[in-house]
């Protein structure tokens, strides 16, 4: 379970830098400020929960517990629906698209919770 969750997190932190490098060098005066604002958001919150995947990995080679197991799924879920739809609603100026980022949000927060349970179950000895 572990090496899932390293690898989604250097996905993750691979895209991150990529996409910020990308905002930074060929997107930023070609969206308005608020939609770069927006692309930004998407690159701040992937990387942070970027570095979670990893720990989650790292914890998961040692306590692979069920808690854990979700918390990295519902994690890389929230990735995806919450950077991705601020990606695409920067890229693409579709607000409609606004509906799915606060879904993403409660997504990421569940797994947090997730975690937060995983944590108080593992018994170190």
């Amino acid at each position: 379970m572990g090496k899932h969750f390293l690898f989604l997190g250097a996905i993750n932190g691979f895209l991150t830098v990529l996409l910020g490098a990308f905002g930074a060098h060929d997107l930023r005066g070609r969206i308005s400020a608020d939609l770069y604002t927006v692309f930004q958001t998407g690159v701040h919150y992937q990387g942070v929960h970027s570095l979670l995947l990893l720990i989650i990995g790292l914890l998961g080679l040692h306590h692979a517990t069920a808690w854990l197991h979700r918390s990295g799924w519902l994690i890389q879920a929230g990735i995806l629906l919450f950077s991705g739809s601020l990606y695409l609603l920067a890229l693409t100026g579709t607000r409609t698209l606004g509906i799915l980022t606060p879904v993403g949000g409660t997504v990421l927060l569940l797994g947090w919770l997730c975690l937060a349970v995983a944590a108080r179950r593992i018994s170190v000895t």
